[in-house]
């Protein structure tokens, strides 16, 4: 009778465990993306990077002129 109630506690407990493990696997933590609610803006000013890159030409080929023996 002994060997009986040592066998169904054995069982118990492995059924236990297994129950355990399977709600910790379940309640393991997820990742979720969700889309920005406003839309995602670029903004490029290309104009004025192209009239910057213009004014440096400007000033560094008069500055070439103004002082030749620089380079």
């Amino acid at each position: 009778m002994r060997h009986i109630d040592q066998m169904a506690d054995a069982i118990l407990a492995k059924v236990i465990l297994t129950l355990c493990c399977l709600l910790m696997t379940a309640c393991a933590p997820t990742v979720k993306v969700d889309p920005p609610e406003e839309p995602i803006t670029i903004n490029l000013n290309i104009k004025l990077d192209a009239d910057i890159r213009v004014k440096l030409e400007e000033e560094a080929k008069k500055d070439i002129a103004a002082n030749p023996g620089i380079f």
